[in-house]
């Protein structure tokens, strides 16, 4: 019984860290593709 609870936590920290990373991931996509080229003159 304890190895399920064990095994859920795992799975858990499993799924947990790559989404995390997509939702960081996109975050920058965003800024680099989309707030980069409006505010790309202003750093010239």
């Amino acid at each position: 019984m304890i190895l399920a609870v064990v095994w859920h936590y795992w799975i858990a920290v499993l799924l947990v860290i790559p989404t995390v990373l997509l939702v960081i991931a996109t975050a920058i996509g965003y800024v680099v593709k989309v707030l980069g080229p409006k505010y790309a003159g202003r750093a010239r």
